[in-house]
């Protein structure tokens, strides 16, 4: 698939948040429409301003995905230490899906994080039943971290990875 990865443009914001939006609600990862985790994943433009938000585009400009990249310092983490880098919010519109989309922004996400001076591991929260997106972290060497679970409301566990980008893991 021929798509390129980029900082999220002000004018995508809303097409993201929808996208995010929809890809939860429609994979059953929400309590329905009235769930407030859904303000959170369409706050983009919040999210733009506090953390970096990658898009993945067709050749046509045509949004397709986008995920949140939240650096050392950045409000936007929530399992990451000190010398980690975390990404959250991973979400592909149908159109996207099965063609790399999902792919690609983890890689964005590692790119990032290996460049980054300073930062040893990228780190990540996912629910049980994002099994797709498990395969993609699995299949770049991401590795379970189950003593770093965590359930963020009651109720809610997310399991979580890691990816070691130096030294011992």
């Amino acid at each position: 698939m021929d798509v390129m990865i980029r900082a999220a443009a002000p004018a995508e914001h809303a097409a993201l948040g929808a996208i995010t939006a929809e890809a939860y609600l429609g994979d059953g990862l929400l309590d329905g429409p009235g769930d407030p985790y859904l303000a959170r994943l369409r706050a983009v433009e919040r999210r733009a301003a506090e953390a970096e938000v990658l898009v993945a585009v067709d050749p046509e400009g045509a949004v397709l995905g986008g995920v949140t990249y939240a650096a050392p310092g950045t409000p936007w983490r929530d399992i990451a230490g000190p010398d980690e880098a975390e990404f959250r919010m991973l979400a592909v519109a149908r159109a996207g899906r099965g063609r790399g989309v999902g792919e690609a922004l983890v890689r964005a996400c590692v790119e990032r994080a290996r460049a980054a001076e300073g930062v040893r591991a990228l780190v990540l929260s996912t629910q049980p039943a994002m099994l797709p997106a498990h395969r993609i972290y699995r299949r770049l060497g991401f590795l379970r971290t189950p003593e770093r679970d965590w359930e963020p409301v009651p109720g809610l566990r997310l399991m979580t990875f890691r990816l070691p980008l130096e030294g011992p893991a």
